[in-house]
């Protein structure tokens, strides 16, 4: 769950930032937000990737499905 972290807390600098009029804040809270997004997006992919890597390994190695030989 990486970013989720960075998400929250760049949410809660957005609204403070929204509540004192401080623009900073809210800006860096929307980069923080973006941030996160971007680094949870980046981890569902290498997830995705790892997944595919397994399932294109254990058919080249013969992980459970059988091959018929037929000519």
């Amino acid at each position: 769950m990486a970013g989720e972290s960075d998400k929250v807390a760049g949410k809660v600098k957005e609204k403070v930032g929204a509540v004192t009029g401080d623009e900073q804040l809210e800006g860096e809270g929307k980069g923080q937000h973006a941030h996160g997004k971007v680094a949870g997006a980046i981890d569902d992919v290498k997830d995705k990737a790892a997944g595919v890597a397994e399932g294109i390994k254990s058919a080249v190695t013969g992980g459970g499905s059988k091959q018929s030989d037929q000519r």
